[in-house]
């Protein structure tokens, strides 16, 4: 069980539910800092004082304020944590859930678990203090389990090419799932059509629905996709 946390996260409301919920899985001390510069110096205090944190806790995003900082993300933290060879256990909370990033920041710098913010965000995080101890294998929230997935698997069903026309129709994910069920399609469930968006927003390295269409049709895919004249069911 771990003892001793820090937490670098920027946004106050956010900080009480992660110490809310550190303090309800038993952690006796939690440390949390809203600078990544903060965060780094913690670290390295800790370690020269034979006192190291057990697990650090970091979001990726840290918002620009007055302050210079030399470390501006949490993949800049990590980055340099691992580049001075801080052995800490590093987990991840993040609104982020782009697939590419995911995978990079476990296969790259050993990252032991990423967890998404959102409506599960709390309960994911306990799964994953627990998960850390018990498992070699990375914790990773189910918006971001596709990052497991071999990168190069890139192919494109029909599926996706319906999918990816109704995108570029202008409709939302909720009208989407809500006609593919009315048509028959399957898989038409809301969380079906979710995953699936996510998974070409990964092939395509898009930041959000909005510019994986952008992308589509920068790239011709869109264009090449109603050329195969595949109905508009």
């Amino acid at each position: 069980m771990y003892k001793k946390v820090l937490v670098a996260e920027d946004m106050d409301d956010i900080n009480k539910g992660v110490l809310s919920t550190l303090q309800e899985t038993g952690i006796s001390v939690v440390h949390q800092v809203q600078y990544c510069d903060d965060a780094f110096l913690k670290v390295m205090k800790a370690n020269q004082d034979n006192d190291p944190y057990d697990l650090l806790i970091v979001d990726l995003s840290f918002k620009e304020d007055h302050r210079k900082q030399e470390y501006k993300s949490g993949e800049d933290l990590i980055k340099v944590l691992r580049e001075k060879d801080i052995e800490i256990p590093i987990m991840v909370y993040s609104g982020e859930d782009r697939l590419q990033m995911v995978r990079r920041l476990i296969n790259e710098y050993g990252v032991k678990a990423y967890v998404c913010k959102g409506r599960n965000g709390l309960h994911d995080l306990k799964k994953a203090i627990k998960s850390i101890g018990e498992s070699s294998s990375p914790f990773l929230s189910i918006q971001v389990e596709g990052a497991r997935r071999d990168s190069s698997d890139n192919d494109i069903s029909p599926y996706d090419i319906n999918l990816m026309k109704h995108l570029s129709k202008g409709l939302s994910q909720p009208e989407i799932s809500a006609h593919f069920v009315r048509k028959g399609i399957s898989p038409g469930s809301l969380s079906s059509v979710e995953k699936r968006i996510i998974r070409l927003k990964d092939i395509f390295r898009a930041n959000n629905t909005a510019h994986l269409v952008a992308l589509a049709k920068d790239s011709g895919f869109i264009l090449k996709i109603l050329r195969l004249r595949v109905p508009l069911k």
